[in-house]
């Protein structure tokens, strides 16, 4: 009976451990989201001015070719990569990839 006791609370403390593995992956803001993943290329403005952004030839999200892309277009660039830039398939959820966009439109729009 003991080692049965033992083994559910170890099953329970795993599931529990999951549960908030992803509930603190998928809470991230969008912003938060940005800034560890994009920021070191493409700058916190959005603007490509980092050393790695420079190097690779970022482009700024307010450029007018940048800026006509469809949210679509977005989407299969962040979820594929391009060029050098990784893809975020299984990485992010198809919300989170939606919200960053929008945080990006947000900073194109602030210039």
């Amino acid at each position: 009976m003991a080692i049965f006791a033992r083994n559910i609370l170890f099953d329970c403390a795993v599931f529990f451990c999951a549960v908030v593995l992803v509930q603190s992956a998928s809470s991230q803001t969008a912003e938060e989201i940005y800034k560890t993943k994009c920021a070191v290329c493409h700058a916190a403005d959005g603007s490509g001015n980092t050393p790695a952004g420079k190097k690779m030839e970022v482009k700024s999200f307010s450029s007018p070719e940048v800026v006509k892309n469809s949210d679509a277009e977005w989407v299969e660039v962040t979820k594929n990569g391009k060029g050098k830039m990784p893809g975020y398939t299984g990485k992010l959820t198809d919300e989170q990839i939606k919200d960053v966009i929008r945080y990006i439109r947000s900073l194109a729009k602030a210039k």
